[in-house]
């Protein structure tokens, strides 16, 4: 009995010893592997079920590899005033994707850059409906529009899309 407990002690000793487990490296992402996890994102899209530009900008952003998950309702001004959106630079529908909104036809670029980036503020706008951006195409006539970022103080150039008339 006692050579039993001698060698339970031992093997007890031995399994607690200080040689702690190597601890597994951690190495940046690649760029691949950002993409990829930028285009892993759950994109939610509150609109109207019966606008048809907004149905559009769901496919662009699908196209582009996102997945989208759509809540139709018929007043989205409550949504409109979670998402903290200023006068004048509403759209037809607002999305929330990582901490962000996407107010309107933005690009899926710009979008892919904002979750990159990771500016400071709430989030994207493309303020009214123009004609040529994702959603609001119209044949080959494109306006020129801003994408722009905003906060609670105000709003800045994010990118700009030249149109082509």
């Amino acid at each position: 009995m006692k050579k039993i407990l001698f060698l339970f002690s031992a093997l007890f000793i031995a399994a607690c010893g200080d040689n702690e487990p190597a601890q597994p490296q951690t190495t940046e992402p690649d760029r691949a592997e950002q993409q990829t996890a930028v285009t892993d994102k759950v994109l939610e899209v509150y609109k109207s079920p019966t606008c048809g530009c907004c149905g559009a900008w769901v496919e662009h952003m699908q196209a582009n590899g996102y997945t989208v998950k759509v809540h139709e309702q018929q007043n989205l001004q409550p949504i409109k005033e979670k998402a903290g959106l200023l006068p004048g630079t509403g759209s037809c529908h607002t999305a929330f994707i990582d901490g962000y909104v996407i107010e309107g036809h933005v690009p899926a670029s710009d979008v892919e850059r904002l979750l990159a980036e990771r500016p400071e503020g709430k989030g994207l706008t493309v303020p009214g409906m123009p004609v040529g951006s994702p959603g609001m195409e119209m044949g080959d006539r494109k306006d020129a529009y801003d994408v722009l970022l905003f906060d609670e103080n105000g709003t800045e150039v994010f990118s700009h899309h030249p149109g082509n008339q």
